[in-house]
């Protein structure tokens, strides 16, 4: 077990910096493009990247662009012209490859941010973006230092990020004008 000294922390550091490296331009591009073509987004992941993929909706909304999160209770039925955007560093979740097996039988366009480009969902998948990190079954297989899927949900959140600059580009936002749509019953 590594203790928290700075020495962990500049480790850590440094794969967020060399995954932050790895990923493409063109990717960020693509997907900022796909979401702007849907007539609205869907977002899935579970455990921790359903968490960045809530964050991921949050700014989407802030955006101005109709986003839900699946599985809400306010979620309504996905239809063709939709997009659903799964974050899944496995690629194998059953509920998230039950989620892109039934958008897909409904010919709406998924696209899979994963560590598994060739797992079950990336097979289903009409767009992959294949991201640097570990999954947890790879936790001691020295890609990453941090504990199970850390880095790659890491890597998600600032992939997501960057999806969400390139939109603001596109739509000709910037944070002030997000604000328009920033919770208020707080």
């Amino acid at each position: 077990m590594i203790p928290h000294t700075t020495a962990g922390t500049s480790h850590v550091a440094a794969e967020l910096y060399h995954a932050f490296q790895q990923i493409n331009e063109g990717d960020v591009t693509e997907l900022a493009e796909r979401i702007m073509k849907a007539n609205r987004v869907y977002v899935a992941g579970a455990g921790r990247s359903g968490l960045m993929g809530r964050a991921f909706a949050m700014r989407l909304m802030q955006l101005g662009i109709p986003v839900y999160v699946v599985g809400e209770t306010v979620t309504p039925a996905i239809k063709t012209g939709d997009l659903l955007v799964i974050g899944s560093g496995s690629g194998e979740t059953p509920l998230l490859v039950a989620f892109a097996q039934k958008a897909a039988a409904l010919q709406v366009e998924v696209a899979l941010i994963t560590l598994s480009a060739h797992s079950m969902i990336g097979r289903i998948a009409d767009y992959t973006v294949k991201l640097t990190g570990a999954r947890k079954d790879q936790q001691d297989a020295g890609i990453s230092l941090q504990p199970m899927g850390s880095l790659y949900e890491q890597t998600l959140l600032l992939f997501y990020d960057v999806v969400i600059l390139s939109l603001m580009q596109k739509l000709e936002m910037d944070t002030n004008s997000m604000y328009a749509n920033h919770a208020n019953l707080e």
